[in-house]
């Protein structure tokens, strides 16, 4: 998604107390950041953060980090976040800027990170640009490095190439697909859904949202 800059975003942003620049310096500490043992879950390409203010807020049993990379998206989601938690500072929340494809930089094993969400992701629909996708096998296989046993990644899209390629690149490397659909608001698969505001709008446009679960088994 395309987003202009936002002049503000980066002042804004440096003044967070729950924003991360450098995440790469809590690679395998995050439990000690937070500061709790705690679960942690964790979102890949958080846009705009409504999603994931809505979540977090709703369970302040559970430790989130949003991950994106575009300071303008980063600084509507800090905006978000704020407003959701009623411009107190979120304990079992942090804003971090990361590149998904050096996640590893980021999180390792005993960081023991229980579920990642992947909401609307870019389809990259050129066979030459497939790599790109967050759902793709490179992909997939460095999130198992730091996805606990039995870990799990929940994934949302609009797009049916991309699902259906997905579905083969969860199979590819050692992931079980648990609960999958076609149509997720006529049969929700989730225990709660929390739609994201790209998913409003296509579910406005008629356009069905296709959904799974998948988990590491090997």
């Amino acid at each position: 998604m395309r987003i202009r800059r936002k002049k503000w975003a980066k002042e804004e942003l440096e003044k967070a107390i729950f924003y991360i620049d450098k995440p790469e310096e809590f690679k395998g500490n995050w439990k000690n950041k937070f500061k709790n043992n705690q679960p942690l879950q964790i979102e890949l390409g958080c846009g705009k953060g409504s999603f994931i203010a809505n979540l977090a807020s709703k369970h302040q049993e559970i430790n989130y980090i949003a991950v994106d990379m575009i300071e303008a998206m980063l600084g509507l989601s800090k905006r978000n976040i704020e407003k959701m938690y009623n411009y107190e500072k979120p304990e079992n929340l942090y804003l971090i800027r990361a590149n998904v494809e050096q996640i590893l930089n980021v999180f390792d094993k005993t960081d023991l990170v229980e579920r990642i969400y992947i909401n609307f992701c870019n389809p990259w629909p050129k066979k030459k640009h497939n790599k790109k996708r967050l759902t793709h096998t490179r992909q997939l296989n460095s999130y198992k490095q730091f996805l606990i046993p039995k870990g799990e990644i929940y994934f949302k899209t609009d797009s049916d190439e991309l699902f259906e390629a997905s579905l083969e690149y969860f199979e590819e490397t050692g992931f079980k697909i648990v609960s999958k659909t076609y149509n997720l608001h006529k049969e929700n698969i989730f225990k709660e859904n929390i739609m994201t505001e790209h998913e409003k709008m296509f579910s406005e446009e008629g356009i069905k949202i296709k959904a799974l679960i998948a988990q590491i088994i090997n």
